[in-house]
């Protein structure tokens, strides 16, 4: 019998952090999809990521509104070819906003995302492609200077996504299993914490996205 059978409610993961099952339908995930494939095109699109110490990420990235390199942001692609990055779609931001509305209600009666609806400006994002054997190691988003939550839409194969604390990469940690259209919320004392993907179930996408592998969309406030 298909775990899908079964209701996953949201979830307080950590103080500040939310698992939103299922935020997205079918039509939106076909929605964000088609964005994602547009935005992968050149200039500016899908790119491999080397990391200081020469080594290369197994992920496959793209920038919207800023380019991130590692650790930094700018407006060009000053780790490439130096094409200036692709704009950031306002509806995206709309998404975030609601996201983050969404889970202050799973945390109400606490100030861990604020009571009040949220108006942070969201204005980059990053897309991540998972292909088979990616993976994600433990890091904390920090090359921002807003503290607004971070907002995550998954799309394809679900993944073990862990979540860390802000002290270090180690225990403890929580696993959550993150499927094509949840969204997984996290700022105030958890905006800092340590978080990756050791690793992604390969063929576990809805047959209907027509997606192999999968797509992360991390939206954030510069």
């Amino acid at each position: 019998m298909s775990e899908e059978l079964f209701p996953r409610p949201p979830a307080e993961i950590a103080p500040g952090a939310v698992h939103l099952p299922g935020r997205l339908d079918a039509e939106a995930q076909h929605e964000l999809l088609t964005a994602c494939r547009r935005w992968a095109l050149p200039p500016a699109g899908l790119r491999t990521v080397r990391m200081p110490s020469g080594g290369r990420m197994s992920v496959r990235q793209l920038s919207l509104g800023r380019h991130w390199y590692p650790y930094g942001y700018a407006d060009t692609v000053v780790d490439g070819g130096g094409e200036p990055v692709k704009p950031f779609p306002g509806w995206l931001g709309e998404w975030a906003r609601a996201a983050v509305d969404a889970a202050a209600e799973v945390v109400a009666g606490t100030d861990t995302l604020g009571r009040r609806p949220c108006d942070v400006p969201y204005d980059i994002a990053l897309v991540n492609f998972y292909g088979d054997g990616a993976r994600m190691g433990m890091h904390r988003d920090s090359d921002e200077k807003s503290a607004a939550p971070v907002v995550s839409f998954s799309l394809g194969d679900a993944c073990v996504f862990r979540f860390g604390h802000s002290g270090g990469r180690g225990r403890p940690w929580h696993d959550v299993t993150l499927r094509s259209g949840d969204a997984f919320v996290f700022g105030g004392p958890a905006r800092l914490a340590y978080h990756g993907v050791p690793r992604t179930d390969p063929g576990t996408a809805p047959p209907g996205l027509g997606l192999r592998g999968r797509v992360n969309v991390t939206v954030r406030a510069y």
